[in-house]
């Protein structure tokens, strides 16, 4: 008898431990993935079967509760920060952890930058150092020359697109309309499709335009965008009628779409 209400006692003390925990990252704004769900889980299952008396039990429901609460902080620790384009050290580490030795040799190998340092001073040095200062112009000289205007870089407008011919101001409201027919019937069977795979286009230009336009269904409740930061992959998932705008996306999510994403874009898809 005495050894079956040890096993109750020691275990009525770990699940006050638990939810006594729980709280306290809850309260102090804690980093929910300091708790080791996994391993609080196996406490309560090894404990789950000497309980009898209903006391025993709401405190075992209580402890599953306040586990349910640190997993839905961190349910919403990584939404915040993925909405946001935030990188944290967790997610790059389990990236990393994720990826094969060969990757990240690779991944190193294209990063690897080495700094060479030339510590000796030769004829040859000497001689291309005295050629290049007889070239420069007098100092006064230099001063008087204009300075470069700097250009800072902004947001496009659909007026500059319209300018530029990438876009076409009297058709804007069809153009959108059939891109958003053109997005429901590229999805598969779960609802979404590759954002890229759905802009990308044979030309920069046209990828561009299609960006453009699909800006404007995400922003005016056409489609939602969904965001796996870990995998880096972004998808489009149309909606089947329009949402109001509060209903919308309520966050801004930028996408680069340069020149040279559009070249790796369209190689890999030709590879």
């Amino acid at each position: 008898m005495a050894t079956a209400k040890k096993p109750r006692r020691l275990g009525k003390e770990e699940l006050r431990r638990i939810i006594e925990f729980c709280q306290s990252v809850e309260s102090r704004g804690l980093n929910p993935f300091l708790v080791e769900v996994d391993d609080l889980i196996s406490v309560i299952k090894e404990y789950y079967p000497n309980w009898e008396d209903p006391d025993d039990l709401c405190l075992d429901a209580e402890a599953l509760n306040s586990i349910a609460s640190i997993i839905k902080l961190q349910s919403e620790w990584i939404k915040r920060r993925a909405s946001s384009l935030y990188r944290d050290p967790f997610l790059v580490e389990e990236k990393l952890r994720s990826l094969p030795i060969e990757k990240i040799v690779e991944v190193f190998q294209k990063a690897w930058h080495p700094v060479v340092e030339f510590e000796q001073i030769t004829i040859g040095s000497l001689g291309a150092a005295m050629k290049y200062w007889n070239a420069l112009a007098p100092l006064d000289e230099r001063w008087r020359e204009d300075e470069l205007a700097l250009a800072e870089t902004g947001a496009t407008t659909r007026e500059e697109l319209v300018k530029q011919g990438l876009l076409l101001s009297e058709t804007f409201s069809s153009e959108l309309e059939d891109l958003w027919n053109e997005l429901k019937s590229a999805v598969g069977k779960d609802g979404k499709i590759s954002y890229w795979d759905f802009v990308g286009a044979d030309t920069y230009e046209d990828t561009v335009k299609r960006a453009y336009l699909t800006s404007f269904l995400i922003t005016y409740g056409y489609a939602a965008l969904e965001v796996h930061p870990l995998e880096e992959k972004i998808f489009i998932l149309p909606y089947q009628k329009q949402i109001s705008k509060e209903d919308a996306q309520p966050f801004s999510f930028p996408i680069p779409i340069s020149f040279e994403e559009w070249k790796r874009w369209r190689e890999g898809r030709e590879g």
